[in-house]
């Protein structure tokens, strides 16, 4: 029989893999404004740079972006001025390995495999990689996005040559 603090972590892990698996489902309708509303106000999202060894903290990267930029992607993604995705790819994130790595009052830090295919003009590009993530429980609003780091596992971006949905 699981103690008390086992059978609590068990439904934690449950309520972060139910998130985290509606957080992507969100992206693949192109719900980007609500995907949004999951984010904290002091949220970020970071896709360092494809070299397997890179350090975010001293290479350029390709994605860093705070509340307001990623405010002012998700209005570009909607909009015809992201060419690149107008009209609207298809995408499917595929998660597994979900493993919920520590959880605290201050945070909840969980870590997730991603297959993400994306279809647009007759060509499927895969991206493969993993995301980790940093949540917060807030009483009125349950789970939300406090960080969103992902990485990408292929040294290049081919053969499209670019990131132009959100991973």
């Amino acid at each position: 029989m699981p103690s008390p603090a086992e059978l609590e972590r068990l439904v934690l892990a449950q309520r972060v893999e139910t998130f985290i698996h509606h957080e992507m489902s969100l992206i693949d309708s192109w719900e980007l404004d609500q995907w949004r509303d999951l984010l904290t106000d002091d949220a970020v999202y970071t896709i360092p740079s494809t070299n397997l060894q890179g350090d975010p903290a001293t290479e350029l990267g390709l994605i860093d972006d705070d509340r307001t930029r990623l405010h002012w992607r998700v209005e570009r993604l909607k909009s015809a001025r992201a060419h690149r995705e107008y009209p609207w790819s298809r995408v499917r994130h595929y998660a597994t390995n979900f493993r919920l790595l520590e959880s605290n009052d201050e945070e909840i830090v969980a870590h997730v495999n991603v297959i993400l295919y994306r279809y647009r003009y007759e060509q499927i590009d895969p991206f493969l990689g993993s995301i980790r993530y940093h949540l917060v429980d807030l009483p009125e609003e349950g789970l939300r996005i406090k960080a969103r780091h992902a990485r990408i596992d292929q040294q290049r971006l081919a053969p499209n040559g670019a990131l132009s949905v959100i991973f």
